[in-house]
C-alpha cells in the first residue's frame, strides 16, 4: 500500500470506524495542493470524498478544524523525516546537516498540500494539537543547531537563533522551489542554493560568536 494511503487512512472504500475522517483529511490535502489554503470548503471536501455536505460535520466543527488536523499530521510526518535525516548527527555533523536540508526541501516539493497547510496560516497552530506537532518537528532544527555549534566550539546558547535563521532560509528556498522560481532546469538548483546558503549562515554565525 502507498505510505500516504496508510498515513491518511487507507483506500477510499467505506467509512466505518473513522475512515470518513481520514478520507476528508486526504481530500483536504489534495485540494490545498491544487488551490492553496483558502481554496476550498468543507462541502467541496465532502464532494470529493463522495458524501453529503453535512457528513463532514460529524467529524469537524468547521473548515479550520479540518485544516488544523491536516497541519498536525503534516508536522508529524515532517518531523519524522527531519529526525531520520539528522540521525543524531551520524556519521558526521556536516553530512547529517546536509541530509536534513535535503529532507526539508524534498518534503515541501513532494507534499505541497501538507506544507501549505502547515505554514499557510499561523492561526492554524493556535490549537493545542497542531501547535505541539509544529514545536516537536521544528525542535529537530534546534537540536541540530546545538550539535553544530558544539562541533565548532561555539556557545550553544545561540542555537535557538541559529535554528530560526536556518528555518527561515530553508522555508524561503522551499517556497521558491515549489512555485517553480527555483529549478535545476533554470540553472538554479534549489538543493544547491539551500545547501550553500545554510552552510554560509552557520559559518557567519560561528565567526560572529567566536569574535573572528
Amino acid at each position: 500500500m502507498d505510505p500516504k494511503q496508510h498515513f491518511f487512512g487507507g483506500e477510499r472504500r467505506g467509512y466505518h470506524h473513522g475512515r470518513l475522517r481520514d478520507a476528508l483529511i486526504e481530500a483536504a490535502r489534495s485540494l490545498v495542493a491544487e488551490r492553496g489554503t483558502a481554496g476550498f470548503t468543507l462541502a467541496e471536501a465532502a464532494k470529493r470524498v463522495g458524501v453529503t455536505a453535512a457528513a463532514p460535520y460529524r467529524h469537524f466543527s468547521d473548515r479550520n478544524e479540518l485544516m488544523g488536523e491536516l497541519a498536525s499530521r503534516g508536522f508529524q510526518l515532517f518531523g519524522e523525516r527531519l529526525a531520520r535525516a539528522w540521525d543524531e548527527g551520524r556519521p558526521t555533523i556536516l553530512e547529517a546537516f546536509r541530509r536534513m536540508g535535503a529532507a526539508y526541501l524534498a518534503f515541501a516539493q513532494e507534499e505541497p498540500g501538507l506544507y501549505a497547510a502547515m505554514f499557510g496560516n499561523v492561526q492554524t497552530l493556535a490549537a493545542p494539537a497542531p501547535g505541539a506537532a509544529a514545536d516537536a518537528a521544528l525542535d529537530s532544527l534546534r537540536r541540530a543547531s546545538v550539535a553544530i555549534l558544539r562541533s565548532y566550539g561555539a556557545p550553544e546558547s545561540a542555537a535557538r537563533d541559529l535554528a530560526f535563521q536556518i528555518w527561515a532560509y530553508s522555508h524561503g528556498v522551499a517556497m521558491l522551489a515549489v512555485s517553480g522560481h527555483l529549478a535545476a532546469s533554470k540553472a538554479c538548483d534549489p538543493a544547491a542554493v539551500l545547501q550553500q546558503g545554510t552552510e554560509n549562515i552557520v559559518e557567519m554565525t560561528v565567526r560572529r560568536l567566536r569574535g573572528s
